[in-house]
């Protein structure tokens, strides 16, 4: 079997993630190209896809989420991410399960006792009415029956697990600072959420068939545990057995199986790559069990924190913040004469994007001694 060495995975990485070029796509292409970016910074999934697409308009994606056709909800690993609306209909049913549990773990003592099914459906009916309201209100609505849990587990269990919720504009537009509103997935798109297929207790998994498919396009070759890391999902073993026999397989540099689309590609792993910009919580480092393809392990937590890093020839080299205008870049090591040009630079353009063309202003540190 073929053993693909880091530097082959960081390119393959690269070029499913659009970060090897820039892709000539439209933005909702993109958006479920990728499966989604992980949203709960609201303006950050901007950076992301400036940093993939060719001439790249923030109003784009803020007209795609006024038009409902890009929805900002709680999905993969039970976190924001704008997602498709095709693709939150059809998903959300499928990570129910994991929601529920994820949010009723970090609330059990909380939630002890609270019949949740019960709970759904007193916070569906509160919601029935179509205001638009915060977790905080929905949570206080429901206080006077549920006073026990309080109300930061009664708006989480509710609105991040048990009633698919979207956030609606003005949240999430470019450059505009809003609260967070919930209002029913279904009630804003005006579209029921795709039910479980029943054939899937099966073991056949459909739809755990269209996310490893999605998956291996966007992040392949990749491990199951990277799959799992993914999504949140642990019940996908028989989707995965269920498409083996159209995959390839391919094993990494500490013996993991790593499993393929046959025609995705897989570029040579002497490719040049271009130096690109990432935004906080970016999936092309969350999207993995093994970050190390792009990420030196001194640096792993770099991505669960949420701070920007830049990537320098495909691998994590520097962290960038924005002060007044001015993008500072902070290397993590020695950058070549080329490379802090080709930072600064792309630094420059950077702040163009942030501040809709007012500033140019980049400045980059020392490396550390």
């Amino acid at each position: 079997m073929t053993v693909l060495d880091s530097r082959a995975l960081n390119r393959a990485t690269l070029a499913r993630q659009l970060l090897l070029d820039r892709a000539d796509l439209p933005v909702i292409d993109a958006v479920a190209h990728l499966c989604g970016l992980q949203a709960q910074e609201p303006q950050e999934p901007f950076v992301g896809l400036w940093s993939r697409l060719r001439a790249f308009d923030p109003a784009a994606l803020s007209d795609l989420l006024v038009g409902r056709r890009v929805v900002r909800t709680h999905l993969m690993r039970r976190t924001v991410h704008l997602m498709t609306a095709d693709d939150a209909l059809a998903w959300r049913a499928r990570h129910d399960l994991m929601l529920r549990a994820r949010t009723f773990g970090t609330y059990r003592r909380e939630l002890a006792g609270v019949d949740l099914d019960e709970l759904a459906d007193a916070g569906r009916a509160v919601m029935s009415d179509g205001e638009p309201r915060s977790m905080s209100e929905l949570a206080r609505a429901l206080a006077d029956r549920w006073p026990e849990p309080g109300p930061r587990a009664l708006g989480e269990i509710l609105v991040a697990a048990l009633i698919p919720m979207v956030q609606l504009p003005p949240r999430g537009l470019w450059r505009t600072r809003a609260g967070v509103r919930n209002l029913p997935l279904s009630s804003w798109l005006g579209r029921e959420i795709d039910p479980l297929d029943p054939a899937s207790t099966d073991g056949a998994d459909p739809v755990g068939q269209v996310l490893l498919r999605r998956y291996l396009a966007a992040y392949g070759p990749a491990a199951s545990a990277d799959l799992r890391a993914w999504c949140g999902l642990t019940g996908l073993p028989a989707a995965v057995a269920a498409l083996r026999g159209e995959l390839v397989a391919f094993r990494d540099e500490r013996g993991r199986e790593l499993l393929d689309l046959p025609d995705a590609p897989r570029p040579d792993p002497d490719t040049p790559a271009p130096v690109r910009f990432l935004p906080a919580f970016d999936n092309a480092l969350l999207g993995y069990h093994d970050r190390g393809r792009i990420v030196d392990g001194a640096h792993r937590g770099l991505s669960v924190a949420g701070v920007r890093v830049v990537l320098v020839d495909g691998r994590v080299a520097a962290t960038w913040t924005v002060t007044d205008g001015t993008v500072n870049v902070t290397p993590l090591r020695s950058l070549s004469p080329a490379d802090r040009e080709a930072v600064v630079e792309q630094g420059r353009a950077l702040a163009a994007l942030l501040s809709d063309g007012d500033s140019h202003r980049a400045e980059l540190a020392a490396a550390p001694s």
